[in-house]
């Protein structure tokens, strides 16, 4: 009996615009004589976004943002193993500039404009990938800026909790939690945190503001006391800026008024676990893309 595995790696086509022009960063492999996109393989328990955002600043010395997920790869290594990658639009926090420092694995990296990089991948399937970045590109969607809806951590047991339910505190497991969703949030550099005045909430997203110095904006209408459809149609809007990357922590009994307030059949978005997300990839006010993640 052949037992199948998969190994999971993730990477990125990093994009800046320079002079109107429009550029990727590459890398070459010495071992392999090749040249291609930033990739490497997760970490055990790793969230591939922040696989694609280590390995990125890894093997470039460049440290990026994600934006919108690309179509993800899979191709065998052996007999019952394949390697599936997955992919994300990203740009430099800065300029770009490069520091890396030539080495045994990645002895060359270069930033190459889009239109003479096809003749300098080594593979198709990189081609194929920068034919599907460029058909993103051909419309803005590169530029998009994440929305992240958050679920809060998991919380003490609301029938042993004899205080305001407002007050009800995480769980141990639940500031671990809140602990590992710093670098998934990082990943999609979050630069505003909206969130639910109860301390379960704001005890979740309380290490990434204490670890980026971003504020946090709480409102007490992402409550479940207080939350109502029309409420959340009326207030949200104005919480979440369109062109910041932002995140939104409230409760499993509010998502529902949230996925309507954003145009979403909630048919369609996955039932959230305790500190799971949904990542919205937006455009002006389009959405072009959804992932679900958990740290």
């Amino acid at each position: 009996m052949v037992t199948s595995s998969r190994q999971l790696a993730a990477g990125a086509l990093v994009w800046r615009e320079v002079s109107g022009l429009l550029q990727l960063l590459v890398v070459h492999r010495a071992r392999y004589d090749d040249w291609t996109f930033p990739k490497g393989k997760r970490d055990p328990g790793e969230p591939l976004p922040v696989t694609a955002v280590r390995e990125v600043t890894e093997e470039t010395g460049v440290e990026v943002r994600l934006g919108a997920p690309l179509p993800t790869l899979e191709h065998p290594l052996g007999p019952g193993c394949t390697k599936r990658v997955s992919y994300w639009c990203a740009r430099p926090v800065g300029v770009g500039e490069l520091h890396h420092e030539p080495d045994a694995e990645i002895d060359g990296v270069r930033w190459v404009d889009a239109g003479d990089i096809a003749s300098l991948l080594t593979y198709g399937t990189d081609r194929r990938m920068l034919d599907d970045f460029r058909s993103l590109a051909a419309d803005g969607g590169h530029r998009t800026e994440p929305l992240i809806v958050l679920r809060h951590a998991k919380s003490q047991s609301r029938r042993r909790w004899r205080r305001d339910d407002r007050l009800r505190p995480l769980t141990k497991q639940g500031h671990a939690e809140a602990q590992r969703l710093v670098p998934l949030l990082t990943a999609y550099g979050i630069r505003t945190v909206v969130s639910s005045d109860s301390t379960r909430c704001v005890q979740t997203v309380q290490p990434y503001t204490a670890a980026t110095m971003v504020d946090v904006v709480l409102d007490r209408g992402l409550s479940p006391e207080d939350a109502t459809r029309k409420r959340i149609a009326r207030r949200l809007p104005s919480l979440v800026p369109r062109d910041r990357p932002t995140v939104v922590c409230t409760h499993r009994p509010v998502l529902p008024f949230v996925w309507d307030c954003l145009g979403l059949d909630s048919v369609d978005i996955p039932t959230l676990a305790p500190a799971q997300c949904v990542v919205l990839h937006r455009c002006t006010s389009t959405k072009l893309a959804t992932e679900a993640h958990r740290p």
